[in-house]
């Protein structure tokens, strides 16, 4: 098997999740309630979010969700706000959110693409979210990698399979020699949809029993893909 193309999920891929998108929840819930103790608790419950223990929960419509699906079940109960500004205002709270890379990701997409490996991102998060995100953290999407999609691009949004055989027609490489990298069932299931090959990772918030029915492999962390993929000719 021959392997010549990569693409990653962002978020509890290559950045660690919880303490970004906790604080995210808690802060939109925290914005949208103004103080409605009623309201927050309701809104975290929509969302699938501990309030208590300021943590989303498994099975959260954050985890894998687009911005606009989680507009579309806040904005059922705040009736005052337009669905396209309440998703405008999601997107926006992503701005000043800590981040924290899994490992340094400028000098790990110069390792990949020296071993001749097209790179990619895909995320259910906003172009533009990604874009700011990967800059935080001194990543070039115009230099530094060969393809950047959110769900806002116009591909579609994960699980669908039209994101990723966009980045196959993109980098010009047979489905069958890709590899898709995630965190959740999301981005397992459309991998296979694509017919690429999956990698899971365990830097988000599902374990290993979650992924490993949908992956051909499930690794700790981005760090072992490289020795992974040695064993495949480029």
């Amino acid at each position: 098997m021959q392997i010549n193309g990569i693409i990653f999920d962002k978020d509890g891929t290559l950045f660690g999740y919880s303490k970004t998108w906790d604080t995210w929840s808690l802060k939109i819930i925290e914005k949208l309630s103004k103080g409605e103790l009623r309201l927050a608790r309701e809104l975290a419950k929509a969302i699938g979010f501990d309030l208590e223990n300021g943590k989303l929960l498994p099975q959260s419509i954050v985890i894998a969700g687009t911005s606009g699906e989680v507009a579309l079940q806040l904005g059922r109960l705040l009736p005052t706000w337009q669905l396209d500004a309440l998703e405008q205002f999601l997107n926006q709270q992503v701005i000043e959110l800590p981040l924290y890379e899994v490992i340094p990701l400028k000098e790990y997409f110069e390792l990949l693409r020296k071993n001749r490996l097209k790179v990619g991102v895909m995320t259910n998060d906003s172009e533009e979210n990604a874009r700011l995100h990967l800059g935080q953290v001194k990543v070039n999407p115009h230099c530094d990698l060969d393809f950047l999609a959110g769900y806002d691009t116009g591909y579609g949004a994960k699980p669908s399979a039209g994101p990723l055989l966009a980045f196959a027609q993109v980098t010009h490489i047979e489905p069958s020699k890709i590899v898709m990298v995630g965190d959740s069932l999301h981005d397992l299931i459309a991998g296979r949809r694509a017919g690429i090959k999956t990698i899971g990772v365990l830097t988000g918030p599902a374990n290993k029993i979650d992924l490993v029915d949908h992956a051909d492999i499930v690794l700790p962390d981005i760090s072992h893909i490289p020795k992974f993929l040695e064993q495949f000719r480029f």
